[in-house]
């Protein structure tokens, strides 16, 4: 022990009101400690008893030198200051040894509490309780635990002995194997395990409690004596257990309790088993038929009463009714064998045929032996109704053949008649005509009337075809607006009319919500043998002499009978769209600029850029056979953006070379209606850094056509960026004065078609002549295009037109060669004499 360098303890170090009778009256062993000193000042009776010691040898003795654990020297060595604890909290609390005078230790519970001493000086109280009574307790339950382990150990039962306080006194193996126990876990924590594992720990706590007390803790041996209780508890594992609460008698009245449990879950869930198994034998849609070794039917549920037709099956059953006379295989009809009878297995599936009260019925039957799963002899047939089956197969057999809208043939069913038709006559083809319909601008439609007005007029469609078109033919719907007729036994004339006939009848007007439809219908014929044999050849040829309708129509003439240079020009058309795709991509087209001039003073006033491709294959193409081509394969779009960025790229480097020249740049309609191309436009004018009033853009009139709201805010969109606008070719399409007179446009050009025959036709004179008027009065700018010779530049000069472009005074030209003219340029007298050498 450390030495003791403190001051004696005083006499009246002790607290007013804790005297030695006081101190003394206590039943635990008490001290009080001075906290300067960590001297004892004052010691009790039970004290003394404790230590073996007197007071008077305990008074002044340093807790330094008393300390018998590694735990209470360091406390005393490093105490805190009692003055700065809440008066009677504990600063130190457990169990601990204590050395007896005869050199014994002793376990003791020690308690150190803060507590002002007499004087005024901090001080503190220590407690000290005494181990050994509950050490002998523990030590006397365990010898009873045993000498009942023994009786325990011998029953399969789980037997869980308490007090009437409810303290485990002992449990057997089978207790401990039901549980889950290691040797690990204390008996006191039995009791709270046993509750934590209920799936509603308080409510069993509230029933133990309560089945307690109706027995109550007095009951005298006797009648009573029997009594006990069973209550079933569902575990948070899902286990279902049984117990039975027995009180316990001795010296004459209650002196504990026997809890016996037992594990339901098992026989509960055979139970359960059982019952669903019944159940579902009842509510099964499946018929299910018990046999036993005779074949005599012993139970069927409900289904099976309906699948055969005898709600009575069961008293048939049991007059001795058989399996082998209801069933049958389904392709060899009714079978005295059954399967598993011919084939010795445990089990057996196939088709079979129920003998109903209505006729055969078509089952997937499952016979299985059930002596083979030890359920004694007998045999279970599982048998399920295939009539909806069946019937659900043939329904997606049809609609696989069907078109959803219409109901008419698709593709598949047409290659099903096409095949038959080849089949019907072995060796010779007959003669056949595949007339193929498409309605011309469905999407139009569409977007006027909503998908399903554009749905109403196919089907309406497919209705007048449906009643035109002869028994013998097939008529089958293979796209959205594509229908396809196979005319049997037709040749090229039969098939005319009959496209003349279907035509006249698509022609006549349809109402379709509220709104007068006149369609317009196009038709391509093909026959067999002459333009193929096969269905995907003769539907390739039809499609081609629709489309040369679509594209060469004259007049009413709405139909085209396939002729075999069409596919020369399908090819020749596929064999230039890859081209100018491969020519897009490795930058095969150019840009010339043909000068537009002012007529007055010769001045060069713009440039317009014109796309001109030469290919190593092709040679030279006209604009007029690729521009054509490129709209209808859509990569205009794509060649239009190429055309805008790369006029816009030339017309700001002659912008930094000091030569203000505005370029008109042609915008196509498909490339007008994207989405994206006023932010385009804009793109570009800031990637060059070009002013915007250096570029013109040149739309045609065919833009007019759709949403003029929406076309309108494009081009205010563009105007309001500084862009300038012109109507190509105007007077050739659907202008009109309201749209010229509420379009941002800037400039009107004079389609060359009107300035071929100056001066010497009227007609196109006078139209001329209006066309300047016009922009004259709306105060627009008016430029012709196609200028070709001096008497066309007079006769232009004196209707006032201000602005022209044409051969007159260059072709398209190449960047340097725009670029030499450029320099040559002067301003001559008469700016109409202007030439290219």
């Amino acid at each position: 022990m450390w030495p003791d360098t403190r001051a004696p303890a005083r006499a009246d170090a002790l607290p007013a009101l804790l005297t030695q009778p006081w101190l003394d009256a206590l039943l635990e062993a008490c001290c009080v400690i001075d906290a300067a000193s960590q001297q004892i000042v004052g010691v009790n009776t039970a004290a003394c008893e404790l230590w073996g010691r007197s007071a008077a040898a305990l008074h002044g003795s340093s807790m330094a030198d008393l300390a018998a654990t590694p735990e209470d020297c360091l406390f005393w060595l490093d105490a805190p200051d009692p003055s700065q604890l809440a008066p009677g909290h504990p600063a130190l609390h457990s169990d601990t040894l204590i050395l007896h005078a005869d050199g014994t230790v002793r376990e003791v519970e020690r308690r150190i509490t803060p507590m002002p001493l007499g004087d005024g000086r901090a001080g503190w109280l220590m407690c000290l309780g005494s181990l050994a009574p509950q050490r002998r307790a523990e030590a006397e339950l365990h010898r009873i635990s045993l000498e009942l382990g023994t009786t325990l150990e011998n029953t399969h039962d789980a037997i869980l002995a308490t007090d009437l306080d409810g303290a485990v006194r002992s449990y057997n193996r089978a207790f401990a194997q039901l549980w889950q126990l290691d040797e690990s876990r204390p008996a006191q924590a039995l009791p709270d395990m046993l509750a934590s594992a209920m799936a509603n720990p308080p409510a069993y706590r509230q029933q133990l409690c309560a089945r307690q007390a109706e027995f109550g803790a007095d009951v005298t041996p006797g009648p009573q004596a029997t009594r006990f209780v069973t209550d079933r508890f569902l575990l948070q594992d899902g286990r279902t257990l049984e117990r039975r609460l027995v009180p316990q008698y001795g010296r004459g009245g209650a002196v504990g309790w026997l809890q016996i449990w037992r594990d339901l879950t098992q026989q509960l869930a055979d139970e359960a088993r059982l019952l669903i198994a019944s159940r579902v034998f009842e509510a099964s849609q499946d018929a299910l038929i018990v046999t036993d070794e005779r074949q005599c039917i012993v139970a069927a549920n409900p289904a099976a009463c309906r699948l055969i037709g005898a709600e009575d099956v069961l008293r048939d059953a049991c007059a001795g009714q058989r399996m082998d006379t209801l069933l049958g295989d389904a392709a060899a009809g009714p079978a005295p064998q059954l399967p598993l009878r011919r084939q010795g297995d445990a089990s057996w599936q196939g088709p079979l045929t129920v003998l109903g009260a209505d006729g055969p019925v078509p089952v997937q039957a499952t016979v299985i032996d059930l002596s083979a799963s030890g359920c004694g002899p007998g045999q279970l047939y599982v048998l399920r109704d295939l009539r909806e089956r069946l019937a659900q197969q043939q329904q997606l057999h049809d609609l696989r053949l069907r078109d959803g809208l219409t109901g008419l043939g698709n593709r598949a069913q047409l290659s099903q008649w096409m095949d038959g038709h080849a089949a019907s006559t072995p060796g010779t083809a007959p003669p056949l005509a595949v007339l193929m319909l498409g309605i011309d601008r469905l999407r139009s439609i569409n977007d006027s009337l909503g998908h399903p007005g554009g749905d109403q007029v196919v089907i309406e469609v497919a209705r007048r075809l449906s009643t035109s078109v002869r028994a013998a033919d097939a008529l089958a719907r293979l796209g959205s607006d594509t229908f396809v007729v196979l005319l049997h036994g037709a040749d090229a004339p039969t098939a005319e009319a009959t496209a003349r006939r279907l035509l006249a009848t698509l022609s006549q007007p349809m109402t379709v919500a509220g709104a007068r439809i006149d369609l317009s219908v196009s038709a391509g014929i093909a026959l067999c043998p002459a333009d193929g044999e096969d269905l995907d050849t003769l539907l390739e040829n039809a499609s081609r002499a629709m489309l040369r309708v679509h594209q060469h129509h004259h007049g009413d003439l709405r139909y085209c009978v396939y002729q075999p240079r069409m596919s020369e020009e399908m090819r020749s058309r596929l064999q230039l769209d890859q081209a100018m795709r491969k020519a897009l991509t490795l930058g095969g087209f150019h840009l010339r600029y043909q000068p537009q001039i002012d007529m007055r003073t010769g001045a060069l006033v713009g440039a317009e850029a014109l796309c001109r491709w030469h290919d190593p294959v092709l040679g030279e193409v006209s604009p007029m056979r690729f521009i054509g081509a490129a709209e209808a394969s859509g990569l205009i779009v794509e060649l239009g953006h190429w055309v805008l960025g790369e006029a816009v790229r030339q017309a700001a480097a002659w912008h930094a070379q000091g030569h203000a020249i505005a370029v008109s740049v042609n915008v196509s309609i498909l490339q007008f209606q994207q989405g994206d191309f006023v932010e385009r436009v804009a793109q570009q004018l800031s990637l060059h850094r070009l002013p915007a009033h250096l570029l013109e853009l040149e739309l045609t009139e065919s833009i007019l056509i759709g949403d003029l709201e929406d076309i309108l805010q494009q081009l205010q969109d563009l105007a309001a960026r500084g862009v300038r606008l012109a109507i190509d070719d105007f007077g050739t399409g659907y202008s009109s004065l309201n749209y010229v007179k509420r379009l941002p446009i800037h400039r009107i050009k004079i389609d060359r078609s009107f300035i071929q025959r100056l001066p010497d036709d009227r007609s196109d004179a006078a139209i001329t002549q209006t066309i300047i008027d016009l922009a004259r009065s709306l105060k627009l700018a008016v430029i012709a295009e196609g200028v070709e010779t001096q008497a066309q530049f007079q006769a232009l000069a004196d209707m006032g037109c201000r602005e022209y472009q044409g051969y007159l005074c260059a072709p398209a030209l190449p960047v340097a060669q725009f670029e030499a003219w450029l320099q040559a340029q002067t301003t001559p007298a008469a700016a109409g004499t202007a030439r290219v050498a």
